[in-house]
């Protein structure tokens, strides 16, 4: 399990230590802290990022805006990302205003509004693109990836990483290979944002990631899943093992 991942691109030290302790503390992984534009570059393209904090200046120049500019005009690199500052120059604010950032942040920061800022950007850059939210609005469901509210925190849950679903009433229970999430969203919905090809449906309750099935016993009505986890196999729904090619 991968909490949301931040870059950090601060240049003065107090400022960047001042944000890691907040952001650890509400469960976010700081992937690196960059205090050059080149710096910057390097830790983004060499690693998972979700999120990125970008301090406008750099060594007394806008490298933060130049950072954000590239990133925007890379294929598969745009990420979302919230400005910090402490200039209020009209003209820099008109031309990181063009970056189309999440947010614009005065310095000193105020520990709700980085909070507040990170959380909300991370919700609107994910549901752009066949992403769905949950009846309660804390799930965002992206091609790979769902964000989950937990806590005072937003977990990220790589899809693949889910071992299988199970409804209860009107709420799902996600299942890892090391945690449990409830959300609050009907199989029938989540089930048409899963890739058929990877999940399919053991059961009116079940949904069951095809990559984790350990084990089929037909006759018994059972589906053995890594873990040692057990679900339901119906009638209804024992076509699918039509599927898999199988050696007698």
């Amino acid at each position: 399990m991968d909490n949301i991942n931040v870059l950090i691109i601060e240049d003065t030290v107090a400022e960047s230590d001042a944000l890691v302790k907040v952001l650890t503390e509400n469960n976010y992984n700081i992937v690196g802290i960059a205090q050059t534009y080149q710096d910057a570059l390097t830790i983004f393209y060499q690693n998972t990022i979700d999120i990125v904090v970008i301090d406008v200046f750099l060594d007394g120049k806008p490298d933060g805006i130049t950072f954000a500019e590239t990133i925007n005009i890379v294929p598969n690199g745009v990420k979302p990302f919230v400005f910090l500052t402490s200039s209020k120059d009209r003209q820099i604010f008109e031309r990181a205003k063009l970056t189309r950032p999440f947010s614009f942040l005065m310095k000193p920061f105020n520990e709700l509004e980085i909070l507040y800022a990170l959380e909300m950007a991370v919700e609107k850059f994910y549901e752009q693109t066949n992403v769905f939210h949950s009846e309660d609005q804390n799930t965002v469901i992206s091609n790979d990836t769902l964000f989950i509210k937990k806590n005072k925190s937003l977990k990220k849950v790589k899809i693949e990483d889910i071992v299988y679903i199970e409804v209860e009433d009107r709420y799902c229970n996600i299942i890892t290979d090391v945690e449990k999430f409830v959300i609050l969203i009907s199989l029938t919905k989540i089930i048409h944002l899963l890739d058929p090809a990877k999940f399919c449906q053991t059961h009116r309750n079940y949904i069951v990631n095809i990559s984790k099935i350990e084990e089929i016993i037909v006759n018994d009505n059972l589906v053995i899943l890594k873990g040692n986890h057990k679900v339901t196999l119906s009638d209804k729904y024992k076509d699918f093992v039509k599927n898999f090619r199988i050696l007698k």
